[in-house]
């Protein structure tokens, strides 16, 4: 399989576990720039192009809330996780655990 086959393949794989780190690095407030630096700190890289189209859509799905703040002498986007939000994140969450369950049986075990 050809490198470029592979690397679809990942992100493909990544696109949906992108949407449940963003929500739950969103417990704090965060702009886009410190969001992005929290997510590859914990190990998942996500390039701009990617993360700031990803959390104006869950924006606009109100899944985040979002405010104007000025920081740092210059004003900032600040995201966090709405109401909504936190319901759907514990819901996808359940849901991952499921999942990935799971996966770890067929993976393990063949089954």
């Amino acid at each position: 399989m050809s490198e470029e086959r592979k690397h679809k393949l990942r992100l493909e794989l990544r696109r949906g576990v992108l949407i449940l780190a963003v929500l739950g690095a969103s417990k704090t407030p965060q702009y886009g720039y410190s969001l992005r630096k929290h997510l590859n700190e914990a190990g998942i890289d996500i390039d701009e192009g990617t993360l700031y189209p990803l959390i104006r859509r869950l924006a606009d799905q109100q899944l985040l809330d979002s405010e104007w703040k000025h920081a740092e002498g210059r004003e900032r986007r600040y995201y966090k996780l709405s109401e909504m939000g936190s319901e759907v994140l514990e819901q996808l969450t359940a849901d991952w655990q499921s999942l990935n369950q799971s996966l770890l049986n067929i993976l393990v075990t063949g089954e």
